[in-house]
Order: structure tokens, then C-alpha cells, then sequence
């Protein structure tokens, strides 16, 4: 240990969006702030690894392949050539190192000193940062000591690895499916979870034949079924095959003999049936990072997988150290990731308006289609034995549905029978992660199918599907739409 100890207000350990979030808030309300990272490409596994990367991909995928184009011109514009990683990863990267940039700046404006190195407790108000070799720098003897009168712990999570599974070259993680070289022309999803489907459909448009394995009986099951299921259709007419109920029982790389010397890779699944394909993706879960913070030391406390438990105001059992995003568990989404961080700060600073999230918060899965969902499903409310009555617009009989040339689309709304008040809205079809939204704010407004009846919406658009799904379920409760209403298209 060398150097002076310097003192911070408030130290954010993790780069990624609520670290970032949580140090731009606490700078903001005039804090001394220093937030750690170990990598100089701040954001995270949602800039670097997994949200935006995948994302960026799907769409890529979607332009070239010409499936949103197929329909609506009448042409194929699907791949034709032998396309590479590098091709496909072109428009990734140049999103990545620009959103890179776009945080280190955001934090250099509002004066966040950083530090990049693995960060141990000492105590729990010391901190030490550690640089691996080849960083210049900060002390020449790459240890820095921290003193922090808060803390925000916001490390995020790594994919789970089971032993089943020899990684490396043709059997990939979350993490390193980017860093192939070549698109192989068969893959094996492991895990029908949001991360394993949104690769398996973005795979599957780009022509791979994709097979996806899962023990349980049904992809994406806190979806609402209909949700679900119209999913799953869409990806067996895109050619994903489902092997469900079924679990990897071995995996081995064989020799390189795949197109362009990419290895083959042999699966066998608990019913006996044998695989052999060019790659394996493996999504079975991820854990928190908090091996090399000795959360010991802090005396902070630490459950399965690594998940730090949080209070109401996202404090751990110490009460100055906070924990937010993917390190606490569910919903481990970068939206919720950002709010905790905030919140988690703005409780630090004596802030006490802004306690915990929503209970109802929206879900996008980036799936082709994408999907939005928010509040509760048909099946959990009728378990739950409440009178609902379930309004549908689909995208086919909209203006704008037309337009883009999604006749699949829908939209479900769930409400109370008694009040009509909204209690879930779930979309699949084009732009559903954005549409979701509307339903979201109807929900903490406290609002119902009375709201979306006054409200105007722009025509032609796909926000307008509230106003229709709306009527729908009026109609059901003896609604009599004006004529005015009833010419809508």
C-alpha cells in the first residue's frame, strides 16, 4: 500500500448504468465523487457486452437481411454473400466506443474523478484500487487507497459457466459470442431466457440454423401467453427449432472441420438426441461481480450467486454502502439499473422523496418481434381470481401497422372489470418496446380505458392501437363508440 488516502464523499465502484448514473446524481447534488472501474471503456456489460452491442447486432441483422422489407416492397433482399463478425459488427463498434465517450465526458463535466483498477475494501469506509500492468496512470506503484463516506456498489454481473460446457472456441457465453470470426451455420441457444432468444432470433435472421434448448415447457413463461406464444410461432416460421423440457447432458469440441475451419461442436440433450453444429451459445443465468471486492471487510453481506441484498432505499445491511443494478438481482435491466443508481444517491444526499421504483415497471425484449410488456398478464390475474375484460388492437388494422407492413402486431390490454382501470398492456409486433410506454404512463397515472377514450393520438402511428384496444374493451362493458369513432382507421 502506497500513496496519501484521498477522500470522497462518495465512491462508485462499476462503470456501467447505475454506477454512472449513481456518480453524475451525486456529483450533481454537490458531492465529491470517484468512481472505480477496471476497464477505460466505461458502460459496462449494457455498452460493452450485452444491451446495446446485442441490440446493435439485431438491427444490423434486420437491415440486411431485408426481413422488415420483404413484405412491405415485395422483393428478397436477404443475404446473398458470405458475410463475416466484422461485417456485421461494423455499426456496433462504432456505437460502443461513441456511448464510451459520451460517459467519460459526461463525468468529466461534472468533475468525477476516475479510477481505473479492481477495487478491495479495506474496512468499510477504505477502499484500495489496484491497476493491472500497462496502465500509466495515477501512483507508480498502481495502489491507490480511497476513503469514502458513501459507497455505491454497481459491479453488474458475468454469465454463469457450467462445467457441462468446455468454453472456448465454439462454445460461447453472453460475453464472448461477439468475438466470433466467422457466422456459423448452426448454433445451439442454451437457455430460452430473454438473452438466449433475442440471440437465437437474431442469429436465425441472419440464415444460421438455430437450435434452441430449455428445460422448462415454454419460452419467456412470465410472459402473457399469447404474448409467448405468437413469439415462439414467429420464430419457427424464421426456422429456430425448439427442443423444450431438454436439458445439455454433454458437450465436446471436436476437431476444426466447419466452413472456414470453425470447430464442430457436439451436443447430446437428457432425451438421448445428439446435435452437432458450429457453435453453442450458453445463456443459463449470470451471477453478480463481487469476487474481488472482499465485501468481508465491509462487513456487507452476500447471498447466492453473489446477489447483495438492499433495503427499500437500495442500502445494503451497512448503511453507507448502496448496491444497484445487475450486483442486487431482478429485474436486472439497464433502465431499472439507472434509476436504482439514482435513487440510491439521492437517499445518500438526504433526498428522501425518491424511495424505490414503480411496482409495475416495463420490460423490452429485443426478439424478432420485439416485444413490450408492462404490469400484470391475463393468466396471473385470472389465478389470482380478479374480473378483468381484455381489449386487443392488431397492427394489421391500423394505418400505421400497414405502412411498415407488420400484420402480425398486436396489442393486448388488461382491465379491471369494475373501474376499467389498466392493470397490464402487452405488445409484440414492430416498435412494441417503445409502445409499451404508453401503457406504462397510463398505469401510474392510476388512469384506465376512460383515459385512453379522451386521449388524441397522432395518425398514422402505432401509439393510436391504445385507442382501439381501448374501444374494444368498452365495447364489452356496453360502450357505444360515435360515429366519428367508429371511422378510425
Amino acid at each position: 500500500m502506497a500513496g496519501e488516502t484521498r477522500k470522497y464523499d462518495l465512491i462508485v465502484i462499476g462503470g456501467g448504468p447505475a454506477g454512472i448514473f449513481g456518480a453524475t446524481t451525486g456529483a450533481m447534488a454537490g458531492m465529491s465523487v470517484a468512481l472505480i472501474d477496471r476497464n477505460h471503456e466505461l458502460g459496462g456489460a449494457g455498452i460493452n457486452t450485452g444491451t446495446v452491442p446485442s441490440k446493435t447486432l439485431r438491427e444490423t441483422a434486420l437491415a440486411l437481411s431485408g426481413m422488415r422489407s420483404r413484405d412491405l416492397y415485395g422483393v428478397d433482399l436477404s443475404l446473398r454473400r458470405e458475410v463475416t463478425i466484422a461485417d456485421l459488427l461494423y455499426h456496433e463498434r462504432r456505437v460502443q466506443s461513441g456511448l464510451n465517450a459520451m460517459f467519460a465526458q459526461r463525468l468529466e463535466a461534472v468533475h468525477t474523478d476516475l479510477h481505473y483498477g479492481t477495487a478491495q475494501f479495506l474496512n468499510p469506509n477504505v477502499i484500495q484500487v489496484t491497476r493491472p500492468p500497462g496502465q500509466d496512470n495515477g501512483p507508480p506503484t498502481g495502489v491507490e487507497v480511497l476513503h469514502g463516506d458513501n459507497f455505491l456498489i454497481a459491479t453488474g454481473s458475468a454469465p454463469v459457466r457450467p462445467r457441462v460446457f468446455p468454453f472456448g472456441p465454439g462454445v460461447y457465453d453472453s460475453d464472448t459470442i461477439l468475438e466470433l470470426k466467422r457466422l456459423p451455420k448452426s448454433l445451439a441457444v442454451i437457455g430460452a431466457g430473454v438473452i438466449g432468444i433475442e440471440y437465437a432470433c437474431t442469429f436465425a435472421a441472419l440464415g444460421v440454423e438455430v437450435h434452441v434448448v430449455d428445460g422448462r415447457d415454454a419460452i419467456l413463461p412470465f410472459l402473457d401467453d399469447e404474448v409467448s406464444q405468437t413469439l415462439a410461432r414467429a420464430m419457427l416460421k424464421h426456422g429456430v427449432r425448439f427442443h423444450l423440457n431438454e436439458r445439455a447432458e454433454q458437450c465436446s469440441v471436436l476437431a476444426p472441420g466447419g466452413h472456414d475451419h470453425l470447430p464442430h461442436v457436439a451436443l447430446r440433450l437428457t432425451s438421448g438426441t445428439d446435435l452437432v453444429l458450429e457453435g453453442v451459445l450458453v445463456a443459463a443465468g449470470r451471477k453478480s461481480n463481487v469476487q474481488s471486492l472482499d465485501l468481508d471487510a465491509a462487513g456487507v453481506i452476500v447471498e447466492e450467486r453473489g446477489m447483495v441484498p438492499v433495503d427499500e432505499h437500495y442500502r445494503t445491511n451497512v448503511p453507507h454502502i448502496y448496491a444497484a443494478g445487475d450486483v442486487i438481482g431482478f429485474p436486472a435491466l439497464a433502465s431499472t439499473s439507472i434509476e436504482q443508481g439514482r435513487r440510491a444517491v439521492l437517499h445518500a444526499v438526504g433526498q428522501r422523496g425518491h424511495d424505490g421504483l414503480p411496482k409495475q415497471l416495463p420490460h423490452g425484449i429485443y426478439t424478432i418481434p420485439e416485444i413490450g410488456s408492462v404490469g400484470e398478464t391475463e393468466q396471473t390475474l385470472r389465478q389470482q381470481g380478479v374480473e378483468i375484460v381484455v381489449g386487443r388492437a392488431f397492427y394489421r388494422d391500423s394505418a400505421r401497422g400497414r405502412i411498415i407492413g407488420d400484420d402480425e402486431g398486436f396489442l393486448k390490454l388488461i382491465f379491471d372489470a369494475r373501474q376499467m382501470k389498466l392493470l397490464g398492456a402487452h405488445v409484440i409486433g414492430e416498435q412494441a418496446t417503445d409502445v409499451v410506454h404508453i401503457g406504462h404512463f397510463v398505469m401510474l397515472a392510476g388512469g384506465g380505458a376512460e383515459m385512453l377514450d379522451d386521449a388524441c393520438f397522432n395518425m398514422p402511428t402505432l401509439g393510436a392501437l391504445y385507442k382501439f384496444a381501448a374501444f374494444d374493451a368498452l365495447r364489452q362493458r356496453g360502450f357505444q363508440p360515435s360515429v366519428q369513432e367508429r371511422t378510425i382507421v
